[in-house]
């Protein structure tokens, strides 16, 4: 469905294809052997603009997945003001109008302000303690690129703390730790004309450094340095061990394929430093959007000539390459603890001539398993799996124009949409979060066409007495069972580092 890197124009292309009045897929008698909780929907609603968001759907060029929603139920995003983009040029929102991070905790919403009045902000993660972590906006324009400057930021109590950069005029903040942790990326002051952070957010070559950092509880920044003699790195992920996951670039020489330096994943460790996890072949970390407990890695890398790319999972020793579901090309997007990967994969179909049909799947034991689709819907992409091994994503066709979130569990995938109410009057497009509680955070389409971020609260035994719901269980009515149950790919091979 989509590919991460130099690729943040597609979220746009995708939004603007939720906003319209979506054909809601068609519901055919077809699994009867499965059966579902009910959800009750809550919509969190904006501040006074049209659309809210979650870090898994609208990111940037950063990553898809990560965590939204934390055990104490408190939700992090951000939502639309009424106010237009200052910056029409290079809207930080895709419908072009000024944002604030929000954090949601029983039935209340909360406007975590910005560095700025008048100015945009966004939630990337929450961790269990409440820490929300993300970036602003400053109200300045960056004199190197001519954008609006952003910058790591870090909201605790209420309060906003700028995260600083390591002298330059960027930063981001992308995940943290309960041990308040903090990954993300930094620009510095020396001159860099494949600068990662102003190419994939910018499209600029005016830029300087980006490094990957790792901000702690006190307020320091440590610049994790790079692989080989790249001048660039980034750090997406961080988990409770300290361990952070992002890529980097090995050298300053631009490829013929790409026209950039080639750059690779990387696993960092203190007093370890920073690992190669090599690539599949090509010379393009595609994505790395996984990062478990056990120190596993899920992302994809390109093959040699870097016209195709895989899915990929470290595993601690070696890099597994997670083959595909018969086509060209896959994408892990997110992993568990048990080491299980979920994301998308071309299977034989086409989509349209050049592009190959993609198929949600779910990697274990060594095998790429198919999920399937929601029925009459042709395509699929998982962008979650929780530990108990329940998965949400979105099933869709080729222009977009039908989009429905997804629930895949007990060997089942099942229109989210048909665990609603009847009275609803939200269509539910994207799965973007479940917890281990099964509660799932979620993009939403409303009658008008503005999108929403939602809560789901399954009506269950973990969910006792939750107004609104529907306790009796429901059959997967409208689901198609995967077409190819088990793919083994000959060509599925392990990489050293």
């Amino acid at each position: 469905m989509r590919s991460r890197f130099l690729m943040c124009s597609t979220a746009v292309t995708l939004f603007a294809a939720l906003v319209m009045p979506l054909q809601l897929a068609a519901q055919d008698n077809q699994n009867h052997h499965h059966e579902h909780h009910h959800y009750h929907l809550i919509d969190m609603g904006t501040f006074g603009g049209p659309s809210s968001y979650f870090n898994n759907f609208y990111a940037g060029p950063f990553f898809d997945s990560g965590t939204v929603l934390n055990k104490r139920g408190t939700l992090a995003g951000w939502a639309d003001t009424p106010t237009p983009d200052p910056f029409p040029s290079l809207c930080l929102n895709p419908d072009c109008f000024v944002s604030h991070a929000f954090q949601w905790r029983d039935g209340v919403m909360t406007d975590l302000g910005t560095l700025a009045d008048g100015w945009s902000a966004q939630a990337t993660w929450i961790n269990d303690g409440g820490d929300i972590v993300g970036l602003s906006q400053n109200g300045v324009i960056d004199p190197l690129i001519g954008f609006p400057e952003q910058r790591a930021v870090l909201w605790r109590r209420g309060q906003i703390e700028d995260l600083g950069t390591l002298g330059g005029n960027q930063s981001v903040a992308l995940s943290v730790n309960n041990h308040q942790q903090i990954a993300g990326l930094a620009l510095n002051t020396i001159p860099d004309q494949f600068s990662i952070y102003d190419l994939l957010y910018f499209g600029s070559s005016s830029g300087t450094q980006t490094r990957a950092v790792l901000w702690d509880k006190d307020g320091g920044v440590q610049d994790l340095g790079t692989l080989g003699t790249g001048p660039d790195a980034y750090a997406l992920l961080v988990n409770e061990h300290g361990q952070v996951t992002g890529w980097s670039y090995t050298n300053s020489t631009p490829n013929q394929t790409t026209g950039l330096p080639t750059f690779h994943p990387f696993l960092w460790q203190k007093g370890k430093g920073m690992q190669d996890l090599g690539t599949l072949g090509g010379t393009v970390a595609q994505a790395v959007n996984g990062l478990n407990e056990r120190g596993e890695v899920a992302g994809s890398t390109t093959l040699a000539g870097d016209q195709t790319h895989h899915a990929f999972l470290w595993d601690g020793k070696r890099l597994v390459d997670l083959g595909t579901l018969g086509g060209d090309n896959s994408e892990a997007i997110w992993l568990n603890n048990a080491g299980e990967v979920v994301g998308g994969a071309d299977y034989t179909s086409q989509c349209r001539p050049g592009v190959g049909g993609e198929h949600a799947f779910l990697w274990r034991d060594g095998a790429m398993k198919d999920l399937g689709t929601i029925k009459g819907i042709p395509y699929s992409e998982a962008d979650f799996i929780n530990d108990k091994t329940q998965i949400v994503g979105n099933s869709f066709n080729c222009d977009f124009s039908t989009i429905n979130a997804f629930l895949w569990e007990k060997g089942s995938i099942v229109d989210l949409n048909s665990l609603l109410s009847p009275k609803s009057s939200v269509h539910l497009a994207i799965g973007s979060y479940i917890d281990n509680q099964g509660e799932i955070a979620a993009i939403g389409v409303l009658p008008n066409g503005d999108g929403r971020a939602v809560l789901l609260i399954p009506c269950d035994e973990n969910h006792p007495g939750v107004e609104g719901c529907d306790y009796s269980m429901v059959e997967a009515l409208d689901a198609v069972s995967q077409t190819s149950p088990v793919v083994r790919n000959p060509s599925s091979r392990t990489l050293p580092q």
